[in-house]
């Protein structure tokens, strides 16, 4: 299971100076992926990459040609939103005799919300 934090700029930045000038440790999970909040990670679950995720799980598709043609979707477009989703860890593109083919790696995202602070936790099943 992959965990992120959920942490924007300006919080990243200050507990970073805070760490830099001795006022406390470094966290623990500070080599942990992060997304800059929660709105952040929506944009990127939108309905149509929703769509296209369980498209790639459930049809397999050979091919970003393939998978374009099977979604309707222009490849160009496609080819971004993939290097999206592969640089969240939600997609893994492997080289198949020069093609690259798309892997849905992500099954369940578990957002844990801690309204006291900033310490919200995304985790990925």
């Amino acid at each position: 299971m992959t965990e992120y934090r959920i942490q924007g700029h300006e919080s990243l930045k200050r507990e970073m100076m805070e760490v830099a000038r001795g006022e406390r440790p470094a966290p623990r999970d500070a080599a942990m992926p992060s997304f800059d909040s929660i709105d952040a990670l929506m944009r990127l679950l939108t309905p149509a990459n929703r769509e296209l995720l369980a498209t790639i799980r459930d049809r397999k598709p050979r091919s970003i040609s393939e998978l374009a043609e099977m979604t309707g979707r222009a490849q160009p477009n496609l080819t971004r939103t993939l290097a999206k989703l592969e640089a969240v860890g939600f997609v893994r593109m492997r080289l198949v005799e020069r093609r690259k083919v798309p892997t849905a790696t992500v099954r369940k995202l578990r957002i844990e919300i801690d309204p006291f602070s900033q310490n919200d936790r995304l985790e990925i099943a």
